[in-house]
């Protein structure tokens, strides 16, 4: 029997016919794809018109609504609260900034700062 984990070896030909990856041509980049990491984001705690009760609402990233949203639904899941994504704003239900901040940190953005509250 045949050990699937066995490694196989190439002939010059097969490996001459991989192609050198220097030469593969270059993927275009959307601008959908492209986030600005430099921005200024900002976490601002509000009370004010809610009742009473605390949201913490997240404004300065400049990308597409899609993208946006994407963001939204990741930072809901990952602090287990409702939220919603309005006017290039992402709201999330209660006191989450400094949960928020490590998400984003681990997106990769960088200039993140709080306000309000």
């Amino acid at each position: 029997m045949d050990n699937p984990k066995k490694s196989q070896s190439l002939s010059w030909e097969d490996f001459k016919s991989l192609g050198n990856p220097e030469n593969a041509p270059e993927l275009p980049i959307e601008e959908s794809d492209i986030h600005d990491f430099q921005d200024i984001i900002r976490i601002h705690l509000e009370k004010k018109g809610r009742g009473g009760k605390s949201v913490s609402i997240i404004t300065g990233l400049s990308c597409n609504d899609a993208t946006l949203s994407d963001i939204g639904k990741d930072i809901r899941k990952k602090c287990g609260v409702g939220g919603s994504v309005k006017n290039g704003e992402i709201i999330i239900q209660g006191n989450h900034r400094e949960k928020i901040k490590s998400i984003l940190q681990d997106l990769g953005y960088r200039n993140i700062k709080f306000a309000g509250g």
